[in-house]
């Protein structure tokens, strides 16, 4: 006697190969736009992290055409993940700082003298990550560096464009600096610390303040492969890894715009450059140029590239780049001179790493002490996947240790 499934079964049997063939051909895809360098730390374990990753984006794609949920929505959900548990010896709380939700990590021993502060933004691009995502890394420094830290909550874009993220940062760190007396936390030894994004949060906050004679002075910044500037996307470490996880040369560009605009329109005519006006060029060029960049980091290959025609109508929807609490690489010697001792983290398969090399110098060049640590065999976002289910990467561990030894000698 034959025997007939019911339709609801075939056409469920039918949704699932056609998610499974779907998911199949995006990783092919992706994989090869991927290109993992021979010299990156753990390549097995970067791939399987690549792959991972590609599932989710493809996972929030079908979703959002089934109108069940946003891509975006998964991706926040993928990157901030499951909140860990509570770390031995750190007591933590949520609170908010006027309208800014954080969450502070005090170490439960008794300090030997009034505690420094490390205010800490997330990165994510702007559009992702959260208090949850970087609650590991916030327990750690606090338990080692015997530091009370401040993980700042700000508004995600691109429901909320620049300067929301900016603003948050600020006055975040403004509540914080006026009620040091109630956390024990000595004045002369407050930090401002950030990865990536928050690394550009994070300087852009402490050029701010730089010039503030009513708050306690910060006593560093910390910025861990920061983004800094939206010039020229075609510096060096921007041709060199443009393929490279976990931060692709586009998706870098893509993250920025979501933040300026809201939205990703004219991602290839600012990849070539036509975003920038003549006089704009000449004004920053002598700070974001290729000729900036040490000889020891073009080896792997670098092509001069000439910017494409100026088109007006692009430079007006992102004209704001030229603020430097956007792009912190444009500010003026006046507020760079003033900046306090900072700590540099760059990944030599980063595509932002040479924003991170540009500040370097620029500071130096001003007088400012900076403490630089390259990861050869790292790429961008490294240090984030520290104690993460397995997934961290042993250079990683090292960048997070040789931040914490800095905040301990401040």
């Amino acid at each position: 006697m034959a025997f007939f499934y019911p339709l609801p079964v075939i056409l469920l049997v039918i949704f699932v190969v056609s998610f499974i063939l779907a998911i199949i051909r995006t990783i092919q895809t992706e994989y090869a736009n991927c290109r993992i360098p021979p010299g990156v730390s753990n390549p097995g374990k970067l791939r399987f992290i690549v792959a991972v990753l590609i599932v989710a984006s493809t996972l929030g794609r079908i979703l959002e055409k089934m109108e069940l949920c946003s891509s975006l929505a998964v991706k926040r959900f993928v990157f901030s993940g499951r909140r860990p548990d509570p770390a031995p010896g750190v007591q933590q709380e949520d609170a908010r700082f006027g309208r800014v939700p954080v969450r502070v990590y005090r170490p439960r021993a008794p300090p030997a003298r009034p505690r420094g502060a490390v205010l800490l933004f997330h990165g994510g691009g702007w559009i992702c990550c959260s208090l949850d995502s970087h609650e590991r890394i916030c327990q750690y420094i606090a338990k080692e560096s015997d530091s009370l830290v401040v993980s700042v909550g700000y508004r995600l874009a691109p429901e909320h464009k620049y300067p929301a993220a900016y603003e948050d940062c600020l006055s975040a760190t403004q509540h914080f600096l006026q009620h040091l007396q109630h956390y024990a936390v000595d004045p002369a030894r407050v930090t401002v610390c950030g990865d990536s994004a928050g690394g550009n949060l994070a300087a852009a906050v402490s050029q701010t303040l730089a010039g503030r004679s009513d708050l306690p002075r910060l006593r560093a910044q910390i910025l861990i492969y920061p983004g800094l500037q939206a010039l020229d996307f075609n510096l060096p470490s921007y041709q060199q890894n443009r393929g490279v996880p976990l931060l692709f040369r586009e998706r870098a560009l893509f993250y920025s715009l979501q933040y300026v605009q809201g939205d990703t329109s004219n991602m290839q005519e600012i990849l070539e450059g036509s975003h920038i006006p003549p006089d704009m060029w000449l004004k920053y060029r002598k700070w974001v140029s290729p000729d900036n960049i040490p000889e020891e980091f073009k080896v792997r290959g670098y092509k001069p590239h000439k910017p494409c025609e100026f088109k007006p109508e692009v430079f007006e929807r992102v004209k704001r780049i030229r603020e430097h609490t956007l792009c912190p690489l444009f500010a003026e010697d006046t507020i760079i001179q003033q900046l306090p001792e900072s700590f540099i983290l760059t990944c030599e398969y980063d595509v932002l790493r040479d924003d991170g090399l540009l500040y370097k110098k620029r500071l130096e060049d001003n007088g400012v002490p900076v403490t630089w640590y390259h990861i050869k065999d790292g790429f961008h976002g490294i240090v984030n996947l520290f104690d993460h289910f397995g997934l961290s990467f042993p250079s990683g561990k090292k960048g997070l240790d040789r931040v914490v030894a800095f905040i301990k000698g401040l």
